[in-house]
């Protein structure tokens, strides 16, 4: 019986029973497995994926919505792969016109890499931004900034989601919930007894990532950086908005290196909703 073509294989909804073939994937392109970020998009989003009937996955993508369910105000497209042995195929193009078009009037947005991005423009993508990935061991020195943060507890939940809907610009609160579990470290900024900002960090493979990181300015943020650091012997992680240049050039000055720069693009609206002045990194690039 002939093996059908890549073209003909239906795309399905991945389940959180897919876990180990999504990290199979990421390792087969040459990405850490990251089964822990894996398990909270596909619980928190829709994964989409092609099953390869030689096993495993032939390429799979996540789409997180935020906003009322019934009517998502915005999607967050990520974790794009396609094995090694189907690239160059059209399969990429073919799974994100999927999910566009099961997105409807639903407006896009994705960080591209460079490698990416004349896909996503062939695509209908267009450029709202960038942003810089940076890692490295935090050292701490010089005056710090003093804005007084805690670790958060159950009663800063409801501050947490009405100041993130409010940079956001979306309801986030299925994935923001998530936060405690999946995070080592949960921590506010608190000025006057008001929470004026908040930052995670989460374990992946050897390093912290920090994200989200929303704060009312500057300072805050790197308090909260500062923080997270103190707490940890890891390297962390961060991919900050390049607009947020002095808050770029105070984490390298503490030992963070440049990485990657990737493209924020969006389909449907020329930039992301919110706040970017006080949205300085996100959860994860896959997540938006």
């Amino acid at each position: 019986m002939p093996t059908p073509s890549v073209a003909a294989l239906p795309i399905r909804r991945l389940t959180p029973r897919d876990l180990t073939a999504c990290a199979d994937l990421s390792e087969d392109r040459g990405w850490p497995r990251e089964e822990h970020k894996w398990r909270l998009l596909l619980t928190a989003g829709k994964g989409y994926g092609i099953d390869d009937p030689a096993g495993g996955l032939v390429a799979a993508c996540v789409i997180t919505e935020y906003g009322p369910g019934e009517r998502p105000e915005l999607g967050a497209i990520g974790m794009v792969l396609v094995a090694e042995r189907h690239s160059r195929q059209g399969v990429g193009r073919r799974l994100i016109r999927h999910i566009v078009s099961a997105a409807g009037t639903t407006p896009l947005t994705l960080y591209a890499t460079p490698y990416g991005r004349p896909l996503y423009e062939e695509l209908g993508f267009k450029t709202a931004g960038r942003s810089e990935m940076l890692s490295g061991l935090f050292t701490a020195g010089g005056s710090e900034p003093r804005v007084a943060t805690r670790a958060a507890t159950a009663e800063d939940l409801g501050a947490i989601l009405r100041l993130d809907e409010e940079v956001f610009g979306a309801d986030r609160t299925p994935l923001i919930t998530r936060l405690p579990a999946f995070s080592d470290q949960l921590r506010v900024a608190v000025d006057d007894g008001r929470v004026v900002g908040y930052a995670a960090a989460w374990p992946n493979m050897d390093t912290h990532v920090v994200g989200p990181l929303i704060a009312d300015d500057t300072e805050t943020a790197k308090s909260l950086i500062a923080s997270l650091a103190a707490r940890t012997d890891r390297p962390l992680r961060t991919d900050i908005d390049v607009r947020h240049e002095q808050l770029r050039a105070w984490a390298k000055e503490r030992g963070l290196a440049s990485v990657a720069m990737n493209t924020v693009m969006a389909y449907g609206v020329t930039e992301p909703p919110g706040d970017w002045s006080r949205r300085f990194a996100p959860l994860t690039v896959a997540a938006g």
